[in-house]
């Protein structure tokens, strides 16, 4: 029974308590899960500090001291564009001669990185206020390593014995360069060849903005990720001596353009499957514009709603926006060159050349160079396997949620995409439920509701047993 449960039941309040003193009142599991998750979100593992190494030795301790074995754990060593991180692999063995073929369930420990300067509380601390989590991957992704750790460890100790194998796959630069993430996926592919790949890095319950549930989300699709670097060169000067180009202004003008472009709309079964799902229990007029999509793509006022919101632009078609700048070596010359980071993610089927292409002819300006930066992965849609959804729907019957279940693409790339490629059906099932307000991954003050942190710890556990218990 939780806090609030207590309250209603003996008509107390309980404002006078401090997050700690509630936390006493939380289960043995519970508790446990919290301690991961506020070490492992106090571990700067972000590019540039090269901590990931210092997790992984965190989380080995906890598998070992649950009874894991080295034979069990897994370490691998990746350079990733000239930084030192780690991969963590961990073997949940079936009980004697394995009934299925196993299961990967993944999860990244990397995290965007976070200034403390930006920050209203310190990025790198858990800290619980106002019915929140805040921290640096509270929500991406260091919720799904503390989930589907702690389960593998709450398992362990109770002795339960699958009739299959578990893996969990965490990769250590996904927010980066994904060297371990392919790497791992080339090792799984050869080593495990699972029948099928979970992801703990998206999906999730929706919940409306008074906190109803809505629908549980399931990635089924990612759009292609690619990231271009547009440069303008100069001879500059003296900044006294203006000239009629400027290498900033260049590329400002550039940048303008692509912001005013609009790609053309693009939808699949899928999607439109999801906007017809998603809009028969989002209220409003976003909920209205989602079912009008799904019955015309081309309704105009529907595709102006869907892509004036953040939480459904990307889901019509390729979007492309510039993330960084650097410009200029001194204050009192002109700059010899201007550079912007622009990342795009391409709906499926749109290929990278038809959008480095389009860029091209948007911005209509031959002194920007355009460059490639990123290995481009180009993933298919995945089956929803019925064992999953069972699994899945177990899961929200434990918590009295029976909300419809809903397929989507997610506009934002996971680990997941490189398992596609190889011909895994590879989902993305979070256990967290979350208002769409509430998202602030790779932003300010990134947070998770503690109603959804610890309401969601029962999530792995029960699809696992779901998915590897007797017959």
């Amino acid at each position: 029974m939780n806090i609030s449960t207590i309250s209603l039941a003996l008509g107390l309040s309980f404002s006078f308590l401090t997050p700690a003193a509630i936390a006493q009142d939380r289960s043995e599991h519970e508790q446990f899960a919290r301690e991961i998750y506020e070490k492992v979100i106090s571990i700067r593992t972000a590019r540039g500090q090269e901590k990931v190494p210092e997790m992984v030795e965190y989380l080995v301790g906890q598998f070992k001291s649950a009874g894991f074995t080295d034979e069990d754990i897994q370490i691998t060593d990746y350079d990733s564009d000239g930084e030192h991180t780690q991969g963590l692999m961990v073997y949940y063995r079936a009980d004697g001669t394995p009934k299925h073929k196993p299961v990967v369930i993944l999860g990244h420990m990397d995290v965007v990185d976070a200034l403390a300067v930006d920050w209203e509380r310190p990025p790198f601390t858990l800290t619980e206020e106002d019915g929140y989590f805040f921290g640096r991957g509270t929500m991406d992704n260091k919720y799904g390593i503390t989930n589907i750790a702690s389960t593998f460890i709450r398992l362990k100790k109770e002795g339960w014995k699958p009739n299959r194998d578990f893996v969990i796959v965490l990769s250590g630069d996904e927010e980066t360069g994904m060297v371990s993430t392919r790497a791992q996926a080339d090792y799984v592919a050869e080593h495990i060849d699972p029948e099928f790949v979970l992801n703990t890095d998206a999906g999730g319950g929706v919940l409306s903005d008074d906190g109803a549930p809505l629908f549980y989300a399931v990635q089924g699709a990612e759009k292609t990720y690619a990231t271009f670097e547009l440069t303008v060169a100069n001879p500059g000067g003296h900044s006294s001596r203006p000239r009629s180009d400027n290498a900033i202004y260049d590329l400002a003008d550039a940048l303008r353009k692509i912001k005013e472009y609009k790609f053309p709309v693009r939808y699949s079964d899928l999607t439109l499957a999801s906007f017809k799902a998603s809009g028969a229990v989002t209220p409003g007029a976003l909920g209205k514009a989602m079912r009008d999509f799904s019955e015309n793509p081309k309704n105009k006022k529907a595709i102006a709603i869907l892509r004036d919101d953040p939480e459904t632009v990307g889901t019509t078609g390729t979007t492309c926006v510039a993330t960084m700048l650097r410009a200029g070596h001194a204050e009192n010359a002109l700059p010899q060159s201007a550079t912007a980071t622009v990342n795009c993610r391409i709906f499926p089927g749109v290929g990278i050349a038809e959008v480095k292409e389009k860029l091209e002819k948007v911005v209509d300006n031959e002194a920007v160079q355009f460059e490639l930066m990123t290995d481009v992965t180009e993933s298919p849609e995945s089956k929803l396997r019925p064992e999953v959804m069972a699994a899945i729907e177990a899961s929200l019957s434990a918590r009295g949620r029976n909300t419809p279940i809903i397929p989507y693409m997610e506009s934002g790339g996971t680990d997941g995409m490189h398992y596609r490629i190889k011909g895994y059906d590879t989902v993305a099932i979070s256990g967290a439920w979350m208002k769409p307000s509430d998202i602030f991954a790779h932003g300010l003050n990134e947070r998770l509701a503690v109603d959804a942190f610890y309401g969601g710890l029962d999530h792995w556990y029960v699809i696992m047993k779901e998915l590897a218990g007797d017959e």
